[in-house]
Order: structure tokens, then C-alpha cells, then sequence
């Protein structure tokens, strides 16, 4: 592993010795943990669709669009009796702020950047953020587990049925080159289900908020995503085109030619901005748990879709030795789009 000295009056690497920066523990097994969100039907078939959604667990079908319309005020019965989400909100934004208050320390100042093992940078801020947003968790919940990109898996408890997600800071090449397109997520799964999830930029002071049946908001107040009539008009939004290899980047290749207009960057905020309304369409591949699963709650809670490229539910269960398959994602705003999109994504 290597570190480079970043924002420095001088063009030489400065060495860092390894020992000044928090070792990441371990991940340990997690029992019977299983991350999912909710496929899409084809927008065709209303009353199926409407059927297949009842028989699906906590699903919220609210504002989702079929034929080009919004459904309304159809959430499924028991989407979230069972869970005191407010109680769990609550505690999300102490997250999110103290996470917060030390990324906004750090942001555009001199700093170091370690090189992981797979050549991703991270940062003091990302893992003192980390620290700080464990802390506020065990604090307010501490039999629950916490999962984070830093510092892995910890629980007190041999089989926690609550698991926070984390990632401090997601778009971290944007946190260290000065452009706030970066985000912290912090998503809450119980027994398999996300049931809380929130996309924070504490630069720019914009939080999204996903809970399990009911409307997402963005800064206190209602959001949805908007319509889109093809994939010939839609807006799409990925990290960078480097992200594709293979068939996967032939698979891009295909949608992006497509759309009409495709944007780069912004990482987790792209999907926020999906959410709001602002742009149609997100492709990426090669994403960790902790890169996606906050986003299920806000973008299904807007209305929109996230799956995989195959359509189906996003879903992870870990091994023993931490690893972890990559995630290739999809999300849209509008059915039309998701379906039109996810046919050019597909290769024998």
C-alpha cells in the first residue's frame, strides 16, 4: 500500500508511514443477511404488476410509473408497521452531521491519500468520518452491527438483526480534487430489507431521506422522480466510462449511444439527483454493497427503479473472508426508460 501527499506546496511524494493510519479490522461472517431491493415488471402488464407487488414483502408501490402514469397512496399493507422508522431517522442524521462536521474540516485542505490494496484512495477524513458515524451508533443502538468501507463488520450481538450500511465518503477522487459530487450513506437493513436510507452532501447542505413505505424527501419536503417517454430523451448519468470492461462496456456502449445525453461523474449523487427528478437514467458497474444499498430506499420511495442489469433484486451475503462480489446497477426514474435500457444491457 502507498501514500501520496495530496494539496502540498511541493511536487515530491511525501512518505507516510503506514502505522499512522487506522488498520481496517476484519469482516467476520454476517448470518443470514441478505440485501435486496425490488425488481420492475414490464410496464405493460398494470394489473399483474399490481398482483406481483402485493405478493412481494414491504414493497411500496407508490409513484411508480406504469404506462407513463403515477400510481399514488398504494402502498402495501404492513410495508412499515413493524418498524419505529422515525425513531431510526432520528438517529440517521446525528449520522450524517457528525460525519458531516469532519468531512467539511478536511474538504479542500492539505491532507494525505493512502492507496488501498485495489488502488481506490482513502483518506483521514474518510475514516475519522467513519469513527464518528460508529460512534453515534453505538451509542443510540448498540446491539445492532454496523458494516462500513473502512472498518468493516462489527456487532456486539452474534446475529443483529439490525445492520447499519456505511460508506462516509462515496466519490472520494471527488472529495480529494475539491468537488463536492461526493456523498455520505448511511442505510439501515433489518433481517434483509433496507428500510432506511440516506444520501447526505454536507458541503453543499442537501440530504435525501428513503424510508420503507413511505415518500422520499429531500431537505424536509416530498420528492418524486419524473417521466421520461424513451430512452431516446433521457439524461444519463455514471460515474466514469472507465467503470466498464468487457461485455460490460459493450453493454454501455449500447445504452449510451441511445440516450440523449450522457453525463459523467458524481457518484452517489447522481442517484439523489435521479430521485429529485433531474435526470432519467443511472448505469454503473463494478459497486460494493456499501455503494448501493442507501440508495434503494430513496430512489423506491421517489418512485424510481434500482436492480441489477439482469432485473434483479440487488442482494449480497457475505463470506467469511470479507470478500465481495461487484454490483453492476441500473436505476431509473420512469418504467419506460428502465425497460428500454435494461434490454440494451443484456449479453449472452
Amino acid at each position: 500500500m502507498h501514500i501520496r501527499q495530496s494539496f502540498s506546496s511541493s511536487n515530491a511524494s511525501t512518505v507516510i508511514p503506514i502505522s499512522q493510519f487506522n488498520r481496517c479490522p476484519q469482516i467476520s461472517p454476517i448470518s443470514s443477511v441478505c440485501f435486496e431491493s425490488n425488481c420492475f415488471p414490464r410496464r405493460s402488464q398494470s394489473a399483474k404488476v399490481l398482483g406481483l407487488l402485493k405478493r412481494q414483502r414491504n414493497f411500496c408501490v407508490e409513484n411508480l410509473r406504469i404506462n407513463g402514469s403515477r400510481m399514488t397512496n398504494q402502498c402495501v399493507e404492513g410495508s412499515n408497521s413493524n418498524y419505529n422508522t422515525d425513531e431510526f431517522v432520528e438517529v440517521g442524521n446525528k449520522i450524517a452531521d457528525a460525519a458531516g462536521q469532519l468531512i467539511r474540516q478536511y474538504f479542500r485542505q492539505r491532507f494525505d491519500i493512502l492507496d488501498k490494496e485495489d488502488l481506490s484512495p482513502v483518506t483521514i477524513a474518510d475514516r475519522a468520518a467513519e469513527e464518528a458515524m460508529r460512534s453515534v451508533i453505538a451509542q443510540h443502538f448498540p446491539t445492532h452491527a454496523i458494516f462500513g468501507e473502512e472498518n468493516g463488520w462489527t456487532c456486539n450481538e452474534e446475529n443483529a438483526e439490525y445492520v447499519w450500511v456505511l460508506d462516509p465518503i462515496d466519490g472520494t477522487k471527488s472529495f480529494i480534487t475539491g468537488k463536492p459530487l461526493f456523498g455520505t450513506l448511511i442505510a439501515l437493513v433489518h433481517k434483509g430489507i433496507p428500510i432506511v436510507g440516506i444520501i447526505d452532501q454536507p458541503i453543499l447542505g442537501e440530504r435525501w431521506i428513503g424510508k420503507l413505505g413511505e415518500k422520499s424527501t429531500f431537505n424536509g419536503k416530498e420528492i418524486s422522480t419524473r417521466l421520461c417517454k424513451s430512452l431516446s430523451k433521457a439524461y444519463m448519468y455514471t460515474t466514469s466510462p472507465h467503470l466498464f470492461k468487457g461485455e460490460a462496456e459493450e453493454a454501455y456502449g449500447r445504452v449510451r449511444n441511445k440516450v440523449k445525453v450522457p453525463l459523467y461523474g458524481c457518484d452517489c449523487y447522481a442517484y439523489a439527483l435521479l430521485a429529485s427528478g433531474h435526470v432519467d437514467l443511472v448505469i454503473e458497474s463494478g459497486l460494493k454493497p456499501y455503494d448501493f444499498m442507501a440508495l434503494i430506499p430513496v430512489i423506491e420511495g421517489a418512485g424510481g427503479i434500482i436492480t441489477d442489469w439482469k432485473g434483479n433484486k440487488l442482494s449480497w451475503n457475505p463470506s467469511s473472508d470479507g470478500h465481495f462480489p461487484d454490483f453492476n446497477v441500473i436505476a431509473a426514474g420512469d418504467a419506460i426508460v428502465y425497460q428500454e435500457a435494461l434490454s440494451l444491457l443484456q449479453w449472452k
